[in-house]
């Protein structure tokens, strides 16, 4: 009696644990398939971007980038205190060749009070507009609002940039259920992921060598950093199937 009492919980476990299995790979995958999910996820995300008929201004605007973060997936939830939290990776543009860089990879992270609940998942994508803008990403840590200035990017069709986005360092745009366009990030924390770098490129890394002296590199990117040379010649169309935005 007691060891059928004992394998049955056993038998349901190990089953539930199957399907996790089978419905959520990536989540027992090694770190490096879940580095490399984040790098296919964000190409995904930018291919979103170019073919959503909401976000004109950015596929028309997006080859004066200097640099480009992505954040294919940006939690947001809570009770009482409410956050948001995601990794992405960022890459720059050589100005005089036009070819892009390795990505280098971050997390994203902000907080608030007040009373909140429920969860929603939004795909991320900021424009480093100046070289200002770059250069933040260089540091270990910096804070959006505080350290580089940021808006909100222009959403919908014939919209004009303001003032307060033509010259912000950083411009925010966001996909989300029931959500399409700009999303305040003003306080957000970004940060280094060290680690990330260090297992996507087998080697201690900084974002100076990845994304300014380009001394590394990982052929599994290619997908990626060609989705941007096709987005910054003009080669994306809206007349592509948008995905719809994670829920």
């Amino acid at each position: 009696m007691m060891t059928t009492r004992l394998i049955k919980p056993l038998t349901f476990s190990l089953a539930l644990l199957l399907v996790l299995i089978v419905e959520h790979p990536i989540a027992f995958a090694s770190e490096e398939a879940k580095l490399k999910d984040l790098v296919e996820r964000s190409r995904t995300t930018l291919d979103n971007f170019m073919a959503d008929s909401n976000m004109g201004w950015f596929r028309d605007h997006i080859d004066e980038a200097k640099g480009i973060f992505i954040v294919p997936r940006m939690w947001k939830g809570g009770f009482i205190i409410a956050g948001e939290g995601g990794k992405g990776v960022f890459l720059v543009k050589d100005e005089k060749t036009g070819e892009w860089s390795q990505p280098a990879f971050y997390t994203m992270g902000t907080a608030s009070g007040g009373l909140q609940a429920g969860l929603q998942v939004s795909e991320i994508v900021l424009l480093a507009m100046s070289q200002r803008g770059v250069e933040s990403l260089l540091t270990s840590t910096f804070k959006l609002g505080v350290d580089v200035s940021v808006a909100v990017g222009p959403v919908g069709a014939g919209i004009e940039g303001s003032t307060a986005v033509l010259s912000a360092d950083m411009l925010t745009f966001a996909r989300a259920k029931g959500l399409f366009g700009g999303i305040s990030l003003e306080a957000a924390v970004i940060d280094t992921w060290d680690e990330a770098n260090r297992r996507y490129y087998a080697k201690e890394v900084r974002p100076t060598d990845i994304l300014v002296k380009r001394t590394v590199a990982n052929p599994h990117s290619a997908g990626l950093r060609a989705a941007l040379a096709r987005a910054v010649g003009g080669k994306s169309s809206t007349s592509q199937t948008t995905k719809p935005a994670p829920n």
